[in-house]
């Protein structure tokens, strides 16, 4: 029997309940201190980890944590310091580029406004949520590959991509609850719904999880 919006909305209720206390700090893993810092490590974050930005980024921070500093830099020497990270000629370029912008029509401030930071280069919709959320608290709900992965292994969405599922999640929720919601799904797809093999034997929410991992289907 299909499930309802209404038993969809009161599941969603239960995991976040039993999520809250084992991720009693729900708030992001890149290190930053304010809100420039927050977007250069996040566009640098796509395709590498939290834990990789976090050993490249103190290598320019602080001395370099805001745009008309970071320009000073120019673009051979940034690209040095961040090429240890997947796609840094491109990264590099982006950040310098949005880093220009912001001091030509932002006054060098980073905007708390969505539409603003896409049009920034390198700055897409999940980037975009991840600032809004961390380092303005404005209700966003970003969908990186962890949060895509656990909501649709759940059956809390079929999602075909992170706006869908963004969609679907955010529907369900109160905006009040979407930051930590967020947090809650990145980390359990880190250390228990991981990508290969989910830990399922251990998981908090196995009795109400609808997912079966291929090892454990029975073999006709």
């Amino acid at each position: 029997m299909k499930e309802t919006q209404v038993q969809k909305t009161k599941r969603l209720e239960e995991i976040i309940s039993r999520l809250a206390p084992k991720y009693p700090h729900p708030i992001t893993a890149l290190r930053f201190t304010n809100s420039f810092e927050l977007l250069v490590a996040t566009v640098l974050a796509a395709q590498a980890t939290d834990k990789r930005v976090n050993i490249v980024t103190p290598t320019f921070f602080p001395k370099y944590n805001a745009p008309a500093k970071l320009l000073t830099l120019g673009e051979e020497k940034f690209r040095t310091l961040v090429s240890s990270l997947n796609l840094y000629k491109t990264k590099s370029k982006n950040i310098l580029a949005l880093s220009k912008i912001l001091v030509e029509k932002h006054h060098g401030k980073v905007p708390n406004i969505r539409e603003d930071l896409e049009f920034l280069p390198g700055v897409g919709r999940k980037t975009a949520s991840v600032v809004l959320a961390n380092a303005f608290h404005i209700p966003a709900f970003p969908v990186d590959t962890h949060v895509f992965r656990v909501t649709r292994r759940l059956g809390l969405t079929n999602g075909k991509n992170p706006l869908e599922v963004e969609k679907d999640i955010t529907a369900l929720l109160p905006e009040k609850n979407w930051i930590d919601a967020h947090h809650y799904f990145v980390f359990h797809g880190r250390e228990i719904c991981t990508a290969p093999k989910p830990k399922c034997s251990i998981c908090p929410l196995v009795d109400i999880c609808p997912y079966t991992p291929k090892n454990l289907i029975p073999k006709n």
